[in-house]
């Protein structure tokens, strides 16, 4: 009887361990299956807006660059625009004394200062950047398209990335210079600010110079002549600051010139408006993310009050129509700044030539006109 019930219980055992397992199996192959499918369903939400950028991105890691090549500064060829040789005077007083000034249609020296290898800055602005591309590159140039160095940033370049797209030239290897981080009148001088200490010890600085491609060495060593900081970055991070200027420059520049008669300055937005400054700086990176698969760097925000609190007090709030590609038109779809833009147009007056598309606002939604100054009491 005994070695009867033994039996009985170690079949009983056997039988649920048996169980146990199956169920286990079943499972885990269930788990797997579902983590699976979500894990391609997150792939595709999160690639769907701009799979080029994806791909980019994955060339990059698979190029295994572990630090980017730098190559010194020397002679430089400097394409200029005859209507304002501001950058062009400022790039020539940081050189060494022996860079060439052309204007369009000039052919390129085969040498400067005896190197047949130069960087050639394009400072033209993006109003005549796209003619100059595609029609009007001498065939001297033909063969030198990689030492190209663009400009962007600020009220003057604004973001050409579309330019640069629709002309063949927005890639990894091509030099770009954000040129927002210095000002070249009454001197050239660093605008940068500084945020403090970081976690790991290190500064925190806000507004800074920045250049990747082939000739960023040469752009960081030209500005160091005059002590102006430069990031020298791989394409991937210079195109989140890139983007993170042109948000500041659109975003301070729009509420300031339609909050008051006279335009506000670019101190004042930060001091005074940061709620509506903050809420459409956060709608403009969720835009950024769905629509270009960029995602802005953490602190994003404090550094765009940081550089517009530490902006000179005679810099006024502008918006021009002839920057509205290179300032808006990437960011039409956000809510908040496509009313203020339709606000500058039908109540300021500016803006007069340019045609956008608007989004229909519903009518129970309150104004962000009628907020009146969230900030009046100047805290920070």
């Amino acid at each position: 009887m005994t070695s009867y019930l033994l039996l009985s219980i170690t079949l009983l055992i056997l039988i649920a361990q048996r169980s146990s397992a199956f169920l286990l199996e079943t499972h885990n192959k269930k788990h797997f299956s579902s983590v699976v499918s979500t894990s391609q369903q997150s792939k595709l939400m999160a690639t769907w807006s701009d799979a080029r950028a994806v791909l980019e991105y994955q060339e990059f890691l698979a190029s295994g660059k572990p630090e980017i090549d730098k190559k010194k500064d020397g002679p430089c060829l400097i394409v200029a625009w005859e209507g304002d040789m501001e950058m062009v005077n400022a790039l020539v007083e940081m050189g060494m004394g022996d860079d060439v000034v052309i204007t369009p249609g000039q052919e390129a020296p085969s040498s400067i200062g005896g190197e047949a290898e130069y960087p050639i800055y394009i400072t033209l602005p993006p109003t005549r950047l796209k003619e100059f591309l595609k029609n009007e590159l001498p065939l001297s140039f033909r063969d030198r398209t990689e030492d190209f160095v663009f400009l962007s940033g600020g009220m003057k370049y604004g973001n050409i990335e579309k330019v640069l797209k629709e002309t063949g030239y927005c890639r990894d290897a091509t030099t770009q210079f954000l040129v927002s981080g210095f000002q070249t009148r009454p001197r050239i001088q660093d605008i940068s600010s500084t945020l403090g200490m970081a976690e790991n010890g290190e500064e925190k600085f806000a507004g800074e110079c920045a250049a990747c491609g082939k000739w960023s060495g040469a752009v960081e060593g030209r500005l160091e002549r005059y002590a102006i900081r430069c990031k020298t970055v791989f394409y991937r991070e210079w195109r989140r600051l890139m983007w993170e200027r042109n948000l500041f420059d659109a975003v301070f520049n729009l509420v300031g010139a339609v909050r008051r008669p006279e335009p506000l300055a670019i101190v004042e937005v930060a001091l005074y408006h940061g709620n509506e400054v903050s809420d459409m700086a956060w709608a403009i990176s969720s835009n950024l993310r769905g629509r270009k698969a960029l995602t802005l760097t953490y602190g994003f925000e404090e550094r765009a009050f940081g550089i517009g609190e530490t902006t000179n007090a005679d810099v006024k709030c502008v918006v021009n129509g002839d920057m509205f590609p290179y300032l808006y038109e990437e960011f039409l779809l956000v809510p908040g700044l496509n009313e203020y833009l339709a606000y500058a147009q039908d109540e300021c007056g500016l803006l007069s030539d340019i045609t956008f598309i608007r989004i229909n606002k519903s009518s129970t939604t309150k104004s962000i006109f009628l907020e009146g100054n969230l900030r009046a009491d100047g805290a920070i």
